[in-house]
């Protein structure tokens, strides 16, 4: 299938991460919110990510080392043809069409990706609003973190269109995309949205059944998890555990820096999913209330300037 056009659905960390992206690789994008509020709120983190792709590119001019993978294929570009890859920065975000409409959003999709809340009761009102709006051809991936395309695909209408195409959080140097199918997916489908990602700069991942959590959550999430539950069992602080971690393993950043870029809300959403979260005795409890009282005073991580650590 040849795929031109791309809505993505939510314009959080991830869906304007993948918006311009894809944008910046040649692709017709638009982003579909559901309130003009939103629609404000989606903005300065386009703006936000404008500048990271124009400083990275300009930095390449004279240091090697800031080279990110989704942006050029290689470190060793010709300061001129850097200059193309920064107007081309500018005309991708001005590009990105951003709307409430389901018709405008999704009548002429060819590729659906859907990045809103990891939470199903939000998944499945999504799709049955969405789905009637999309033109048969389109294929459909939810980005989501945690949850199974299987778990999903109930809620579409084109099981064999249906997948998972998720992505690892700053995709233009961390430029991977797990492709994994549910049991109905077609092949076609499949390889479609495999070729999708390679053109847009990433690496695909192709996982050959369902696991939870994919390849790398699976891996990450319980290691954010071990470190939730030492802060909130009161074991230690924030700065001692990201520092424990960052000395003992020589790692440039802690599990703390990693939620802020994740974003409290989405591990709020996973942490929340528990059955042990309902009871504020339990770890997972103890987690879910401490990520709320971050997420309630509006400290949801690097894109609201401030989570466990200021970025102002």
């Amino acid at each position: 299938m040849d795929i031109q056009k791309v809505t993505v659905a939510g314009g959080g960390v991830l869906g304007s991460q993948i918006a311009l992206q894809s944008a910046y690789k040649g692709f017709d994008v638009t982003i579909w919110l559901r309130s003009e509020g939103s629609i404000e709120r989606a903005k300065p983190k386009l703006e936000r990510l404008r500048g990271i792709y124009k400083s990275t590119l300009e930095a390449l001019k004279t240091d090697p080392s800031a080279w990110c993978r989704g942006l050029t294929d290689s470190a060793d570009v010709p300061a001129e043809k850097i200059d193309e890859l920064i107007a081309r920065v500018d005309a991708a975000a001005d590009s990105i069409k951003l709307t409430c409409s389901y018709d405008e959003a999704f009548g002429e999709a060819d590729l659906v990706i859907e990045a809103i809340a990891e939470v199903l009761s939000e998944k499945e009102a999504f799709y049955a609003e969405a789905c009637p709006h999309m033109a048969e051809r389109a294929i459909v991936c939810t980005n989501s973190s945690t949850l199974l395309p299987s778990a999903i695909v109930g809620y579409t209408d084109r099981p064999g269109k249906f997948l998972a195409l998720h992505f690892a959080n700053n995709i233009w140097k961390n430029n991977t995309a797990e492709v994994m199918g549910q049991p109905a997916t077609s092949a076609s489908a499949y390889q479609a949205v495999v070729a999708f990602a390679r053109a847009i700069g990433m690496i695909p991942l192709e996982l050959k059944k369902e696991q939870p959590g994919y390849l790398l959550n699976s891996m990450l999430v319980p290691f954010l998890n071990a470190a939730e539950a030492l802060l909130a069992n009161d074991v230690a602080d924030v700065e001692t555990i990201d520092k424990a971690w960052m000395l003992g393993t020589g790692a440039p950043l802690g599990p703390f820096r990693i939620l802020d870029i994740v974003g409290l809300s989405t591990a709020y959403n996973i942490v929340a999913a528990s059955p042990d979260a309902a009871n504020p005795d339990t770890t997972a409890g103890k987690i879910a209330a401490k990520l709320k009282s971050y997420i309630d005073a509006g400290k949801t991580g690097v894109n609201a300037g401030e989570g466990f650590y200021k970025y102002r």
